[in-house]
């Protein structure tokens, strides 16, 4: 008997251990399910904080896309053909002399003459129409830039509502920086491919493909 009392006292201490690191490990294993748990948790977290970070930039720039078209005929408007006035023939405009102030019609608005050649000539109405403030607005802002490196005119593009996704081909080459900007929208072409180098800035309107990922090889620019 006193025999067995001992075996039995020799085995408790020992089940006794194995019960302690069986408690332990599987503590440690709700340990690591839940960091395994907070580490997913924390990764999506990122991830849906990232989504909707692009979320707002698209919203923004879209609504940035109106803003500037407000006053633009609707998406797919055809363009009109310039006609001629009345009565006669059309006839080319007469230069002022040197010296002369050219007064601006009534209204103080001068309409822009749509072109009837080159890449312009390809945009709907909306898309040119817009292309013209776009180009303007632009262009003033990069004006003011003394010398316009590749990370400035971003940030002034970008301030401007411009985002980095619509931004492409932004390099230095040689004393110029080069851009050109996606502004297709609603089915349209447009897209604006513009220079600056400080003394000169220079934005025209381009087309790009409807549909498709943008492409600077596959733009139709002015020559």
């Amino acid at each position: 008997m006193k025999r067995t009392r001992a075996r039995i006292e020799a085995v408790d201490p020992v089940m006794r251990r194995r019960r302690r690191t069986l408690a332990v490990t599987a503590l440690a294993a709700v340990a690591l399910t839940a960091c395994g748990s907070e580490q997913r948790d924390s990764q999506g977290g990122r991830g849906a904080s990232a989504d909707a970070v692009s979320a707002r930039k698209d919203t923004a720039f879209t609504r940035m896309l109106d803003e500037v078209a407000r006053e633009c005929p609707p998406p797919g408007t055809k363009r009109k053909p310039p006609t001629a006035p009345t009565g006669g023939v059309p006839t080319a405009p007469v230069e002022a002399p040197p010296g002369a102030t050219v007064e601006p019609p009534p209204g103080g608005a001068v309409e822009p003459i749509a072109p009837t050649e080159g890449p312009e000539a390809e945009l709907d109405a909306r898309d040119w129409c817009a292309g013209v403030q776009h180009e303007q607005r632009v262009a003033e802002a990069l004006a003011q830039l003394e010398r316009p490196d590749p990370a400035q005119v971003r940030r002034a593009l970008n301030g401007l509502g411009y985002i980095d996704e619509r931004i492409h081909g932004l390099k230095r080459s040689g004393a110029v920086t080069k851009f050109v900007i996606d502004l297709r929208d609603k089915g349209g072409r447009l897209c604006l491919d513009g220079t600056a180098n400080g003394e000169l800035t220079e934005v025209d309107a381009c087309v790009a493909p409807a549909g498709g990922a943008f492409d600077i090889a596959n733009i139709h620019r002015k020559l």
